[in-house]
């Protein structure tokens, strides 16, 4: 049996390997990298399976800022399959990476730009098994380098550019507010290890009006990752302007970790009322903001940035009702469905463009495209028989459990709003002519990849119970503990 920490320092090796290939390997097709690190992820991601039981939880020794219970695994898991399908979303965007470099020869860039995704997997690992501020914020570094060089990386695309700017300035400032945060935090516990800081909010005697700010300021910096409102003025510019496989790791990946540390971090606070309040109130503005923004959009990436917040709105109930299970139920759906839909994306922009009118007549010359995109389309609007209806019911219900009549109106107000704007993709698809006939090649392993998501979408919508099972350690590890 292998160690949790073996897995991160396993994806570390495996990208320093795709580099040195790539540096001194300069003869061979350098797509070949991007096969040679799915194979090791899937290899990394077969092993998590046969890791040896943590030891019982402990607040001492070297490894206190690490924890490799169910609810670390889970999202360890989910970072490698997220970065394995991202991989297969870069293969068929190569073609676009290789117009962006200045003075490029016909692969110059890519084997940095099948690399980096690696190291932005391993700081979302870390992430997920952090339960200490210094550990969690070394980590979110980690992961935000990574996507300052990824966001930017077609140079030649001014919008890229503008977006890495926008990203690299707004995210620098979210890391002095999480930092200052956890000085805060420090100064009236003395403590940065989780486990410790609640062990002293529950012994009382602690001032709660700095540790209240401290935390506050600490939310602002998770609510840039997860982009909740008012924190999510990077998503529509860096969104757009970013490869869109990149687009898809931000949308999916850095979520879904930012979501794992806020479980954590707010596990020894919501013992505070003022908290619960407070992610209340955000949640609210989220959901309204995201779904509303969305309507008038006609470009498709930006409609799906405006979604990625409304999303945002919808894990955030989860999270008030104390529902880790349904969070991390949620962001598997969430997974599947935007990666079809970006994967659908890339390759309709290849040959078009990402305007929602260039997805006019798609069902004519490209039938099986314009059917996965509806599927996609169809489960991020919530319907039934699809995971993302699920992911919104176990949600919706969670939320009834805990009284959240507030979240529960205006989610169900929103939902609505989201079949108005997700189903414009399906009119253009279905219901518009274009005039454009030829047909959108597709490789082999994009088309295997999107019938797995297809199958994966609508199995998980009508049997959750394989993914019901895989969370039934995280959940009752999650801060449902704190009721």
């Amino acid at each position: 049996m292998i160690g949790a920490p073996i897995l991160e320092i396993a994806v570390v090796v495996l990208g320093l390997v795709v580099l040195m290939v790539e540096a001194f390997a300069e003869r061979i097709d350098k797509r070949s990298l991007a096969i040679t690190a799915m194979i090791g992820l899937v290899t990394v991601l077969v092993a998590s399976f046969f890791l040896a039981p943590p030891p019982p939880a402990t607040a001492s020794g070297f490894w206190s800022f690490y924890s490799a219970d169910p609810l670390a695994l889970f999202f360890k898991r989910f970072s490698l399959t997220t970065t394995i399908l991202i991989l297969v979303l870069m293969i068929d965007f190569a073609p676009k990476v290789r117009q962006s470099i200045h003075g490029a020869t016909h692969q110059s860039g890519l084997g940095e730009f099948f690399a980096l995704p690696l190291f932005t997997c391993a700081g979302l690992m870390w992430m997920a098994s952090a339960v200490d501020f210094v550990m969690i914020f070394v980590s979110l570094e980690v992961v935000t380098m990574s996507f300052y060089v990824l966001v930017a990386f077609t140079r030649r695309n001014p919008a890229s550019l503008e977006a890495g700017v926008k990203y690299l300035i707004l995210s620098a400032l979210s890391t002095g507010f999480l930092v200052y945060g956890i000085t805060w935090i420090f100064g009236v516990t003395g403590q940065t290890n989780l486990a410790r800081i609640a062990a002293v909010m529950r012994a009382g005697g602690v001032e709660q009006a700095p540790l209240l700010f401290g935390m506050a300021l600490v939310l602002v910096a998770l609510g840039f990752k997860i982009a909740a409102v008012p924190f999510q003025i990077w998503v529509p510019d860096v969104y757009q302007g970013a490869p869109t496989p990149v687009t898809a790791y931000l949308s999916v990946g850095s979520k879904a970790a930012g979501f794992v540390v806020l479980l954590r971090v707010l596990e020894p606070f919501f013992m505070l009322p003022q908290m619960q309040r407070l992610l209340v109130g955000v949640a609210v503005l989220t959901l309204i903001y995201g779904n509303f923004a969305a309507l008038p959009q006609t470009n498709l990436k930006r409609l799906l940035a405006y979604s990625s917040i409304a999303h945002a709105g919808y894990l955030l109930i989860g999270v008030v009702s104390f529902a880790g299970g349904a969070v991390a139920f949620y962001l598997v759906s969430y997974l599947l469905m935007t990666i079809l839909s970006f994967a659908v994306l890339i390759l309709v922009a290849n040959q078009t463009g990402d305007e929602i009118e260039d997805f006019n007549g798609l069902a004519q010359r490209a039938p099986f495209l314009s059917f996965a995109m509806l599927v996609a389309m169809a489960s991020l609007a919530g319907i039934p028989f699809t995971a993302g209806f699920l992911g919104k019911f176990f949600i919706f219900d969670a939320a009834i459990r805990q009284h959240q009549t507030v979240l529960i109106v205006v989610g169900v107000i929103t939902v609505a709003c989201g079949f108005y704007y997700y189903l414009k993709v399906v009119r253009a698809m279905y219901w518009e002519e274009s005039t454009r006939r030829e047909s959108i090649p597709i490789s082999g392993l994009s088309r295997t990849t999107m019938i797995a998501l297809l199958a994966a979408i609508i199995i998980l919508g009508v049997y959750p119970q394989p993914i019901l099972s895989a969370l039934r350690g995280p959940a009752s590890e999650s801060i449902s503990a704190t009721r």
